[in-house]
C-alpha cells in the first residue's frame, strides 16, 4: 500500500476513501456549535436562505445580498455578510449582531422543520442528480484527493446511503425537499427551483425583490443581472470560495492552505447525465420513487418541476 494512504489521507492531507473522508469532516462542525445555529433566535423580518447544499445556495446568498445593498461586493466571503446559521459559532461569528443592510440575512441547510423558526425562506431545489454530481465536484480538490474516488462510489457512499454528504449537520436530500414542499405555500416562504432560475435569472431576481418587499428600479435590477450572472461570480470567485470554512478546514482538519473551495462553476442543468454510470442513474431513480414518488405523487424531478410556477411573481406577504 502507498505510504500517502496508509491513514487514507494524501500528503496534502485530503481523504482518499469515504471512511476517511467521514472523519476528516467531523471537526468541521462541532455538536455544540449546530446546537447554538438551531436555538438562534430569528426577527420575523429576517431572510433565511434554505436550500439543500448544492442546490443555489451561493447564488442566492448574491442575489439577497446585492438587491439589500444595492450592489455590496466589500466582503472577503459571502458567508460573512450572510452568514451560516449552522457554523457560525465554529467560525466565531455573531448571528445576533446587525448586518451591513436590512432585512438581516442567513444561510442554512436545514429542513423546514429544524430551521429556526419565526423569520422568512427562500428555498430552492434541484435535480438530485445535478446536486450529488455538484457536491461531488465541491468536495473534490478541498476534502477528498482528486482521482481517488469515483462519483459512482461516492453516490453509493454518501448521497444513497445517507441522503447527503459525510459531516453534514443538516438531514437528507429526501427529507429536505419534503419538509419545505409543504411549506410551499407558506406566505413566509418562497420556494423556487434551480432550474427555473438558470432559464430565467431576471424573473427569478423580480421574484426574489417582491418577496423581499425591496423596490425593484432598473438600476438596481440591471446591478443584481450583473453581480448574479456566472461571468461575474467566477471573476469573484474568491468572494464565493467558503473562505471561512476552508480556513477551518487548515486549522482544525490538518488540509493544506491550497485546497480548491471555489463554489462558483457553470451549474449546468443535467450535467450530471453524462458523468455517473447508467446503473447509478437508475438507482437514484428507484431512490427518487421509494423517498418522495411514495410520499408527494411525482414519478421523477421533471414531475415535481412541472407543478412549481416558473419564477413568477407572487403577491407580497403581510
Amino acid at each position: 500500500m502507498n505510504s500517502a494512504n496508509t491513514d487514507g489521507r494524501a500528503p496534502s492531507g485530503r481523504a482518499t476513501t469515504l471512511e476517511s473522508l467521514a472523519l476528516l469532516l467531523e471537526p468541521m462542525i462541532t455538536p455544540e456549535g449546530a446546537e447554538a445555529g438551531l436555538n438562534f433566535k430569528l426577527r420575523t423580518t429576517d431572510i433565511v436562505v434554505s436550500p439543500f447544499a448544492k442546490c443555489g445556495t451561493t447564488w442566492l446568498q448574491q442575489i439577497v445580498h446585492t438587491l439589500r445593498t444595492r450592489g455590496d461586493m466589500d466582503f472577503d466571503d459571502i458567508s460573512r455578510v450572510a452568514p451560516w446559521i449552522e457554523t457560525s459559532k465554529d467560525l466565531g461569528l455573531d448571528l445576533s449582531a446587525e448586518q451591513k443592510a436590512n432585512p438581516r440575512v442567513f444561510k442554512s441547510h436545514l429542513d423546514a422543520h429544524r430551521v429556526p423558526s419565526g423569520g422568512r425562506y427562500i428555498v430552492s431545489c434541484r435535480d438530485p442528480k445535478d446536486a450529488l454530481y455538484s457536491m461531488y465536484r465541491f468536495m473534490e480538490g478541498w476534502f477528498l484527493e482528486p482521482g481517488t474516488v469515483s462519483v459512482d462510489d461516492f453516490a453509493r457512499g454518501t448521497f444513497i446511503a445517507l441522503g447527503k454528504a459525510p459531516g453534514s449537520s443538516g438531514g437528507s436530500y429526501w427529507d429536505h425537499l419534503k419538509s419545505w414542499w409543504d411549506r410551499r405555500d407558506d406566505p413566509q416562504v418562497l420556494f423556487l427551483a434551480y432550474e427555473h432560475m438558470s432559464g430565467n435569472l431576471r424573473g427569478t431576481i423580480q421574484t426574489i425583490a417582491a418577496f423581499m418587499e425591496i423596490a425593484l428600479d432598473d438600476e438596481l435590477l440591471a446591478i443584481t443581472e450583473r453581480h448574479a450572472s456566472l461571468a461575474f461570480m467566477q471573476q469573484h470567485k474568491d468572494r464565493f470560495d467558503d473562505k471561512l470554512m476552508r480556513d477551518r478546514s487548515v486549522t482544525a482538519c490538518g488540509l493544506t492552505a491550497d485546497s480548491e473551495s471555489s463554489k462558483v462553476s457553470e451549474g449546468k442543468v443535467g450535467a450530471s447525465q453524462h458523468k455517473m454510470s447508467p446503473a447509478l442513474m437508475a438507482e437514484l431513480d428507484s431512490l427518487w420513487q421509494e423517498k418522495i414518488t411514495a410520499t408527494l405523487g411525482f414519478a421523477d424531478y421533471d414531475a415535481l418541476l412541472a407543478a412549481l410556477p416558473a419564477c413568477a411573481l407572487r403577491p407580497l406577504a403581510r
